[in-house]
Formats: C-alpha cells, sequence, structure tokens
C-alpha cells in the first residue's frame, strides 16, 4: 500500500493537541522508540522501511496498518528533519490512578510544567529511577506532544502519566507524604525521607503554586556548592527532579 497525501495530512494533523484528542493517538518517531513501544501499545499505523519491518517482531505486535516505505517517502510524513527508518501513530493509552498503589510508591507530581524538553526529559528520569506514576496539573504541557514524546526516549513504555486537578487530588492524599522543592525550604540532605511519597516539582518561572504549596507536608531545599559562594538564582526543574529523585534512590539503597 502506498503512503497517501490523506495519510500524510493525517499524520501532521497530529501535531496539535486538539487533532490528537480527537482521534485518541499520537506520532512516535525513531527505530529504537517505535520498536520498544510495539511491544506495550497498540499501533494504529506503522510506516516503515523493509529493513526496520524484517529486523522487527512486527508480525507480534498489535497494529492496525502497516506501510512499507523508502527513507524519502518517510521523510514526507515525517515531524524530524532526519528521520530513521519508523514513524508510528499509537492511541493513547488510558490508565487508573488508584491512590491505594501510591501509598507504596514513589511519585512524581508536575504542577504546571510548560517546556516540552523538561517534561520529557523529567519522565525519563522517572523511568531511570523506577517511578511508575507521574501526576500532571491539567495545565502541564500534553505528555503527546511530539516534542516530549521524543525527549522521553522510550519512557513511555514504562511510566503512566494521569492528569488530573492537582490540587484536589493532591488534597484528598491521607497517608501519602507530599514533598515539594523550594528556595526556603529544609536542606534536603539534612531531612528524614521516606521509601514512598509524592514529590511535586512546580512551574519552570514560577515554582510550586501557592494553592499546591499549602498541601506540601515536607519542603526541602537543594543546597548550591559552597552554600555561601554567589550563585545562579534556581535550578532547572528537570535538573532539580534529578537531583531530588537521585538522594531518594540513594537514602532507599542504604536502607
Amino acid at each position: 500500500m502506498n503512503l497517501s497525501k490523506n495519510k500524510i495530512k493525517y499524520i501532521q494533523s497530529l501535531k496539535d493537541k486538539k487533532s490528537r484528542e480527537e482521534h485518541g493517538t499520537f506520532v512516535v518517531e525513531g527505530d529504537k522508540m517505535v520498536a520498544e513501544l510495539l511491544n506495550v501499545m497498540k499501533c494504529q499505523l506503522l510506516i516503515a522501511t523493509p529493513d526496520f519491518i524484517q529486523s522487527n517482531f512486527i508480525q507480534q505486535a498489535n497494529i492496525d496498518e502497516i506501510i512499507e516505505v523508502s527513507k524519502s517517502e518517510l521523510s514526507r510524513a515525517s515531524f524530524l528533519k532526519n528521520p530513521q527508518q519508523a514513524l508510528a501513530v499509537f492511541y493513547q493509552p488510558q490508565y487508573a490512578l488508584d491512590k491505594e498503589d501510591l501509598k507504596e510508591q514513589l511519585s512524581l507530581a508536575l504542577d504546571c510544567i510548560q517546556d516540552p524538553g523538561n517534561f520529557g526529559t523529567i519522565i525519563r528520569l522517572a523511568d531511570w529511577y523506577g517511578i511508575e506514576n507521574i501526576i500532571c496539573s491539567t495545565d502541564t504541557v500534553d505528555i503527546y506532544n511530539p516534542k516530549v514524546v521524543q525527549a522521553t526516549m522510550g519512557a513511555l513504555a514504562r511510566v503512566k502519566v494521569h492528569y488530573v486537578d492537582l490540587y484536589a487530588y493532591l488534597k484528598n492524599t491521607e497517608g501519602i507524604s507530599l514533598y515539594g522543592t523550594f528556595l526556603d525550604g529544609d536542606n534536603m540532605y539534612e531531612q528524614e525521607l521516606t521509601q514512598t511519597g509524592i514529590i511535586v516539582m512546580g512551574n519552570e518561572g514560577n515554582g510550586i503554586s501557592a494553592e499546591i504549596e499549602t498541601l506540601i507536608t515536607n519542603k526541602l531545599f537543594i543546597p548550591n556548592y559552597p552554600q555561601d559562594r554567589e550563585t545562579s538564582e534556581s535550578l532547572n526543574v528537570a535538573i532539580a527532579t534529578a537531583i531530588i529523585c537521585t538522594e531518594f534512590r540513594r537514602r532507599l539503597q542504604k536502607q
């Protein structure tokens, strides 16, 4: 089957959130990411070169339609300047969020994260540190934004992302420790950290909102070094997430 103009038009429309929501689908590009997600998600459309199709267990994946193309044909549909050998349209998975499960896990909550690169990196970090759930405010950038998807480097295969009214959700999390990073918080290296809980990370420019701040039970500060040295005003949110997740997991290893 040929790659028709209508197929290309449909794929290109998925750059927009409104179209992604209408169709319940999203685009993934890159050989490794496509192959990884084919193992865990239902695929509506796979567009790939013969080499990719032959070198992967396509027959075992749940795929509605496969179109075999050359690399030059693939570039007509791709969002990338230098596409590889595969592009896939996946159905958006639906995940349940059980608060009882969260009591047994370390999770992340994101309060209005806006930069796609930051969000994708945080998802990748969550995957690295075995964090299975990320709870997002409704004004956080869309997980299926193509730039977010690419930045996750396949972590979407293992990390579940949920969008909720974050204040209302966190307000009803009895029995779960809520951590947040603040410039006026307590040195995180000197505080007791639990194996479970929710770590809240705030907006790139404004941090955690005043409303969400009222719910935080443990305010943490990531100290600079040396502490009396003049330094940057704050850390990038993805870097801050990496530092705080590292410390939580380091403590777990010591127990």
